[in-house]
């Protein structure tokens, strides 16, 4: 997620709600970096014992780590240059305060001086710096937007309260990828990572199912594939609905007046309804044609070929565009065990593969006939 790991002086911002396992997985890092690290905890919302009773019930090597249960960070800053650790954990920056403004902690010139005089003493000791930050009610991180400038590296932790696993996804980074995922699952033991992401978003992928495609999407510097499901239903309202779950919803709207013009196939009267499976949110235009596929494959109540994957992005006029990454993601869907891909003619390789059937497209035209 970092970019190939800690980089000296450097300071990192974890957001996320409350209870998705922040401080759960902060613990679980800064124990095993201190085998070899010297690293300070310091706690503002639990007490030492609070911090010590969870290493202990995850297991984790607690014995090197250095906990410390303060909120005024002049104080913070002198025991770290007394104790000179290597990793400092702020946990969190809603309950810090500076003397050198009068308010409450939480408020917004408090959160920014803070993280201020936090950040300053890491650049000028190289230490690296951790911080935990709350989230709002919209999602976004709480405090003066200024915050997110102020750090090297911003991670979101993101989740719902009825799924165990939980995706982090930097937003920011100076030292390594953007948009970068991680995929965790949360256990009895703590967070666990996920070897292979892609099996989550992909768990019935063998069952074949219409209105449903695969296609390989591109986050951060790794390819993943998700499974993208399309519902079409005939429309009693005066304007059809249009909803979507992990993507654009304007972004629908022109693919459908694609399909319409250039494939011929109107829904215009018709609800259409997608979801992204897994949770994940799909930025990247590579999504484009395996939306359009699925669904075609829900107005004709007809699944998809088996084992077929599909990305590329669809332009205004019917063209199919070639996206970034090309090569890794035919790798992707290789490794996966899927034996026909539908792709873009300028990322088609300059081989044929005998481990995959690729079929390279132009246009929508040719990409429609090609699932007849």
């Amino acid at each position: 997620m970092l970019g190939g790991g800690l980089v000296i002086g450097s300071s990192v911002l974890i957001g996320g709600d409350p209870g998705i396992g922040k401080s759960t997985l902060l613990l679980q890092a800064l124990c095993n970096l201190g085998k070899n690290l010297k690293v300070l905890y310091i706690t503002g919302e639990e007490s030492i014992q609070q911090i010590a009773m969870r290493a202990r019930r995850l297991e984790l090597p607690e014995d090197k780590l250095l906990l410390l249960a303060e909120t005024q960070v002049e104080k913070i800053i002198n025991i770290a240059l007394q104790e000179k650790p290597d990793i400092i954990a702020i946990d969190s920056i809603q309950t810090m305060y500076t003397e050198a403004i009068p308010s409450a902690p939480g408020g917004v010139g408090q959160i920014r001086d803070c993280t201020a005089q936090l950040v300053r003493y890491a650049k000028q000791s190289k230490t690296a710096l951790f911080v935990v930050g709350h989230v709002t009610k919209e999602g976004t991180l709480a405090g003066p937007k200024v915050l997110e400038h102020m750090v090297d590296c911003v991670l979101y932790f993101e989740g719902d309260s009825d799924s165990r696993f939980r995706v982090i996804r930097a937003t920011k980074n100076r030292f390594g990828a953007v948009n970068e995922l991680g995929i965790f699952a949360m256990t009895d033991r703590g967070l666990k990572e996920v070897s292979n992401p892609s099996a989550i978003f992909l768990a019935n992928h063998d069952t074949q199912i219409s209105g449903s495609s695969i296609m390989v999407t591109w986050e951060g510097s790794r390819p993943l594939l998700v499974e993208v499901q399309a519902l079409v239903d005939e429309s009693h309202l005066a304007n059809p609905r249009r909803v979507t779950v992990g993507l654009d919803p304007n972004r629908l709207a022109i693919l459908l007046a694609v399909l319409h013009r250039h494939g011929g196939i109107p829904t215009y009267d018709q609800d259409v309804f997608i979801n992204i499976v897994g949770g994940v949110r799909i930025t990247e235009t590579a999504i484009d044609l395996a939306l359009l596929l699925a669904v075609l494959s829900s107005i004709r109540n007809r699944p998809l070929e088996k084992g077929l994957v599909v990305f590329g992005e669809v332009g205004l006029a019917g063209e199919i565009r070639p996206v970034q990454s090309g090569q890794e993601r035919i790798k992707a869907a290789i490794q996966h065990g899927f034996k026909k891909i539908i792709i873009p003619k300028a990322n088609a390789p300059k081989k044929p593969s005998s481990e995959i059937e690729i079929i390279a497209v132009k246009n929508l035209s040719e990409a429609l006939q090609a699932v007849r």
